[in-house]
């Protein structure tokens, strides 16, 4: 383990608690960087809003890489969708899969909206362990290769979709490459994905105050903070219940090894 991640916040001029604070209501509320300078000010503390873009920028990827282990398991069902995000006045993609019961499974931004991104957000949500800190444009046969094509225990029943037509290709040609089971089932039925479509409200509210993102690396570092902040508030660790607010704060502390 790298002497970073033991002490993550080493040199930093502020207090760790601080930090984390900062970070914290920066992902889960929808705040801009200058609300938050405002914020702190109240406080008597003076920390200028590119900082605080600097500390999202830092810890939103490791909050993340942090929930992993923690995470409950998930059904057998999925609902897979994409939704829209502004970087630099142009739209991309954030692929995003929900389970049965409304659970995140995984999450994927890509600058196209076809089979090969399809493919590659597949790759990556079946084998979470290997992939989750993969770059968000790493093409999606070497994702294949890095987890080695072996048919994961992770597999889906059945992957309900709208009716795209980048998923049935997308689907086949991961059956045909061993990497998705011959049994997996694609639904195509718009109205299965309701569950996801309301999901997908979290994380639209959260980037609208900022505008947009001025890069395609610093969208996906928030966003993995964004997606993190969800799983956290929808109860999806272990030992955090859904509403439980103070335990969702005493458990970002604990990940971070800071007082809460």
């Amino acid at each position: 383990m790298s002497n970073q991640s033991q002490h993550p916040f080493k040199w930093r001029q502020f207090q760790p608690e601080i930090i984390v604070l900062c970070v914290r209501w920066y992902l889960r509320y929808a705040l801009s960087y200058r609300d938050l300078e405002e914020i702190m000010l109240e406080r008597g503390l003076h920390i200028d809003h590119t900082t605080i873009y600097r500390w999202v920028q830092q810890y939103a990827p490791e909050m993340e890489k942090r929930c992993r282990p923690h995470l409950k398991g998930f059904t057998d069902s999925w609902k897979v969708d994409e939704t829209y995000i502004k970087i630099k006045k142009v739209w991309v993609y954030l692929y995003r899969a929900v389970d049965s019961r409304g659970n995140t499974l995984e999450f994927l931004l890509s600058p196209t909206r076809n089979a090969e991104a399809a493919k590659g957000f597949f790759v990556k949500a079946l084998q979470p362990s290997a992939c989750s800190t993969a770059s968000p444009e790493l093409d999606n046969v070497q994702m294949g290769r890095k987890v080695g094509f072996s048919t994961p225990e992770s597999a889906p029943r059945v992957i309900n979709t709208d009716k795209h037509a980048a998923y049935p290709k997308a689907i086949a040609d991961l059956k045909a490459a061993g990497v998705l089971p011959q049994y997996v089932e694609l639904r195509q039925v718009k109205y299965l994905n309701n569950l996801i479509e309301q999901d997908h409200r979290f994380i639209k509210r959260l980037t609208k105050p900022g505008m947009g993102f001025s890069s395609f690396e610093t969208a996906w570092r928030t966003l993995q903070g964004y997606e993190a902040m969800n799983m956290i508030r929808k109860g999806q660790l272990r030992g955090v219940a859904k509403g439980d607010v103070r335990s969702q704060m005493a458990l970002i502390s604990e990940l971070f090894g800071v007082a809460a």
